[in-house]
């Protein structure tokens, strides 16, 4: 009679319990220190990494071998504030005015908001848009802006020849002219005429404009409207940068409005040229965000967005 001597290895179900508790344990462990340090794993890969990838920036910050440069900048408005500008309105002196620096030197920048709308600042090498902003030369942001009469100081530093530029990076505001050029090293002047040119946003003796006559004001139905494309001038020609323009609603109704745009707005009680009257205000909300408000007391309540401030509406409440 043959006998199989082959030895078998067998566990006890107790044993399996706590080997299936030991490894789901270290999962659970293991999960939890990888998703806590999200940020840093979605965050800029290591400097070699990036390297290897040709990415030139990931050396470091320029560095600060020359000399120290000073430059106070103004953000304002024309009266329609369909221009925007640094310092001056374009034809008048030291509009968007270009720093020249050489590689190493650094421009401390000192911005200061003297318009009615919000703004913020930064330095690009982008030739249009607000992407791009080199780290340190931030002033504020698009979602948490500069309102009037804030201010702030950056710095940037020349790291490599090139034209840069500075800009408001609010959404729309450098394509109304908020943007100067830095001008680093020795550029040519082919070089300097090829780069991105500054907006054309004054004609000379423009043509009056034929503003649409405000609508009658129609009962609130419930939202009102900040439609695709109330981010740049030209919705105000027809009264249709909220939609509808002019609500009536009852005493104690609540009232919403939506985001309907890809930029973002506010919706604040008072005008463009006497400033917010303290009624209520939104702040800053995005694309797809809603704000609703009561107002119990009858009267008139003209409203307007302090990033965009062609933008008007109003509520009369019976």
């Amino acid at each position: 009679m043959s006998h199989d001597n082959s030895q078998i290895y067998r566990t006890t179900p107790a044993r399996t319990g706590k080997m299936m508790i030991i490894m789901l344990g270290i999962c659970i462990v293991g999960g939890a220190i990888f998703f806590g340090m999200w940020d840093y794993w979605i965050s800029e890969p290591a400097p070699v990494v990036a390297m290897m990838a040709g990415d030139s920036a990931a050396a470091g910050p320029a560095t600060h071998t020359g000399a120290t440069i000073m430059s106070s900048l103004s953000f304002i408005e024309s009266s329609d504030f369909r221009t925007l500008a640094f310092n001056a309105l374009p034809g008048e002196p030291d509009n968007n005015p270009t720093i020249n620096m050489q590689v190493g030197d650094k421009v401390v920048f000192d911005v200061v908001n003297d318009g009615m709308s919000f703004h913020a600042f930064g330095v690009t090498q982008d030739e249009e848009g607000f992407g791009g902003i080199i780290p340190g030369s931030e002033v504020a942001t698009a979602s948490n802006p500069l309102k009037a009469g804030e201010s702030g100081t950056s710095e940037f530093v020349a790291g490599e020849e090139g034209i840069y530029y500075y800009i408001c990076t609010v959404p729309g505001h450098r394509e109304q002219g908020m943007v100067g050029k830095i001008i680093v090293g020795d550029v040519s002047v082919e070089e300097v005429m090829k780069a991105a040119p500054e907006p054309e946003v004054m004609k000379a003796a423009p043509e009056p404009k034929v503003m649409k006559a405000a609508p009658e004001p129609v009962a609130y139905e419930g939202v009102i409207s900040l439609p695709e494309g109330s981010g740049v001038p030209g919705c105000d020609e027809t009264n249709e940068c909220y939609i509808p323009y002019h609500v009536t609603v009852s005493a104690g109704e609540e009232i919403t409005w939506s985001n309907d745009d890809s930029a973002a707005h506010t919706v604040t009680s008072g005008t463009p040229s006497g400033g917010a009257d303290g009624v209520f205000d939104s702040s800053l909300f995005m694309a797809g965000g809603t704000f609703s408000v009561t107002l119990d007391e009858s009267g008139e309540y003209p409203y307007y967005c302090m990033v965009h401030p062609w933008m008007t509406g109003i509520i009369t409440v019976n």
